[in-house]
């Protein structure tokens, strides 16, 4: 037996996009990816000033998503108090990053 851990899983990325327009279309999953391609999501993101936002739990369920497709119905609550969330945050309404963001979802990082 070894006393070393198991190193740990590969990181993952989901990219959304959401157009706030009069067709009433779900946000879209536009990149998803492991490891390496996840890391590149993550730089593209940083490079390009959007917000990373870090939750385990809701990349892993959309890491279920098919890539550009919207996500299901079942999501909505979750992403849409997440872009909630970044917009008080895009309008400055807010100072303090768990305000609006329930502790599932709360970031871990920007």
């Amino acid at each position: 037996m070894s006393d070393s851990a198991a190193p740990p899983p590969p990181r993952e990325a989901v990219a959304l996009r959401y157009q706030q327009d009069d067709s009433g279309a779900a946000p879209q999953v536009v990149a998803k990816g492991r490891g390496a391609i996840a890391e590149a999501i993550i730089a593209r993101a940083r490079e390009a000033g959007v917000y990373v936002h870090e939750s385990p739990q809701l990349v892993q369920l959309l890491m279920n998503v098919d890539l550009d497709a919207q996500i299901p119905p079942a999501l909505y609550v979750a992403v849409a108090e997440l872009l909630a969330w970044l917009w008080r945050i895009e309008q400055g309404e807010t100072t303090d990053a768990t305000d609006a963001v329930p502790p599932q979802a709360r970031p871990s990082a920007r």
